[in-house]
């Protein structure tokens, strides 16, 4: 895992701590942070890259190899949390303004 920066961390500090995929039901454990997106071959080190997810829906601790790791979900809500300046800036090799679109035709929009 990519150390968060101290810009980062003190954004993500003022979120609301509360697992992303709550309305999926089924939290549980600790609150963790996954760095859904990568950038040339780097996690990106933006806030809205970084989504809350319970112990459970990250699949970790005493849930490795049996939680609910959606990865796709979990970019869906990545995206969401951008503004199209934001992807822009990382969309270079993917269109990620474009990958939103489709996620939200697939999943709805996602308002935290």
């Amino acid at each position: 895992m990519r150390p968060i920066s101290p810009r980062v961390r003190k954004i993500l500090d003022e979120r609301k701590p509360v697992c992303a995929r709550r309305i999926d039901g089924g939290c549980a454990g600790r609150l963790t942070r996954e760095h859904s997106l990568i950038y040339a071959s780097r996690q990106i080190d933006e806030a809205w890259a970084i989504v809350f997810l319970c112990a459970y829906h990250h699949a970790v601790d005493e849930y490795q190899d049996g939680g609910d790791l959606q990865k796709e979900k979990n970019v869906w809500i990545a995206l969401n949390q951008a503004t199209d300046e934001e992807l822009k800036k990382y969309s270079k090799a993917i269109n990620y303004i474009r990958m939103r679109d489709i996620l939200n035709l697939k999943y709805g929009k996602y308002y935290p």
